[in-house]
């Protein structure tokens, strides 16, 4: 055991290093797929067939095609067609088309489901298709599809780990460099413990954000009473015994 604890002291430096890499992709990859998903799950509801058809097969060709096979037509393919792009940005921009068709189906379904009223109210008030859709139905759209855009974050991270097919040294790379000084229980295990730590500090972030988005629209509490430790029904705080 002393001999992999010193192990992992040596390379903890590429390791973190393979971490910052991870982190790289998945907010790179996250920021590119927001921006697709809100694209697509918005033309997806337009009225004008070719919009709307054009969408929908962008969406289905992404969510049919396996990552994998993506990143390697960005990485060996493009090149071959006088396209070379840097290793870092091919894994972005395919985990961003990726994850991208996959987040614009949760756009498109949460813009669905505002209710039909807020629609009406919103049109009442003479406001133009746009202003709707930016003032009125997105907003509580957002707040209604944070919970499944989290799910596709923590699935992108994991998602990150096939980086290593095309020479990006991320943290799956280095522990797998770890394994080969210590041993797979070991070297793994540090893995296991530190995706989870990313995963789990990326799913507080969004957790916050859903309150956030919440409490714009009236339906909860702010983010500094959520975060606070006094009770709301009593205002004593909430590791104070009753009387």
């Amino acid at each position: 055991m002393d001999a992999n604890l010193d192990a992992l002291g040596e390379a903890l430096p590429l390791i973190l290093e393979g971490m910052f890499i991870t982190l790289q992709l998945t907010v790179g990859g996250a920021a590119l797929a927001l921006v697709i998903a809100v694209t697509l799950g918005l033309l997806a509801r337009q009225h004008n067939v070719l919009l709307r058809g054009t969408a929908r097969v962008i969406i289905e060709f992404f969510r049919g095609t396996s990552l994998v096979v993506q990143l390697f037509w960005l990485f060996f393919v493009l090149p071959q067609l006088g396209v070379e792009l840097p290793a870092m940005l091919v894994g972005i921009v395919a985990l961003g088309l990726n994850y991208g068709a996959y987040a614009a189906e949760v756009v498109r379904g949460s813009i669905n489901s505002v209710a039909a009223g807020q629609w009406e109210a919103a049109t009442a008030l003479s406001l133009s298709p746009a202003q709707r859709m930016r003032r009125v139905v997105f907003p509580q759209a957002w707040a209604l599809m944070i919970p499944s855009l989290t799910n596709l974050l923590i699935h992108l991270l994991k998602g990150t780990a096939i980086v290593g097919f095309i020479t990006i040294a991320d943290l799956t790379f280095r522990l797998d460099q770890l394994r080969i000084e210590t041993n797979t229980f070991f070297a793994y295990g540090v893995g296991l413990v530190m995706y989870f730590g990313i995963a789990y500090l990326l799913t507080l972030g969004m957790n916050a954000l859903e309150v956030h988005a919440k409490h714009r629209l009236g339906r909860g509490e702010s983010l500094r009473e959520a975060l606070s430790l006094r009770s709301p029904d009593t205002g004593v705080a909430s590791g104070q015994a009753r009387s």
